[in-house]
């Protein structure tokens, strides 16, 4: 059998001998290339989840908290529980809301799902 030699390259990979050192410096050329080969595609990949999950998200976040800060006494809320009810004492980080005549409870204000719009009735 034949046995064929290599020379070790001082970077670690294998390199056939050619006596000459452009061999290295073409395979650090194909390794740079095969680098921005990878990362253009991950660049892409990064920028489209910003601009269709992270920065989406973030928008509506901002209305969530807009709205829960325009909530004062009287106006009525729709909690993520699917309660109606009218709102009476606005605290720090609570409100306490009247969900039937007499009764009150008190629920976060992460707990608000929405302003309820109030009913316009029509001039006949």
């Amino acid at each position: 059998m034949a046995e064929s030699t290599t020379a070790v390259n001082p970077c670690g990979g294998s390199a056939p001998s050619t006596g000459g050192g452009s061999g290295a410096e073409g395979g650090a050329a194909a390794q740079q290339g095969g680098l921005m080969g990878m990362l253009f595609p991950l660049a892409i990949f990064v920028l489209i989840f910003y601009f269709f999950i992270i920065r989406p998200q973030k928008k509506r976040d901002k209305q969530q908290k807009n709205m829960i800060d325009s909530i004062s006494r009287g106006d009525q809320v729709i909690t993520i529980g699917g309660f109606y009810g009218t709102v009476r004492e606005v605290r720090d980080d609570s409100f306490q809301i009247e969900i039937a005549e007499g009764v009150r409870v008190t629920i976060l204000k992460s707990a608000v799902q929405g302003k309820r719009q109030a009913k316009t009735e029509a001039a006949s």
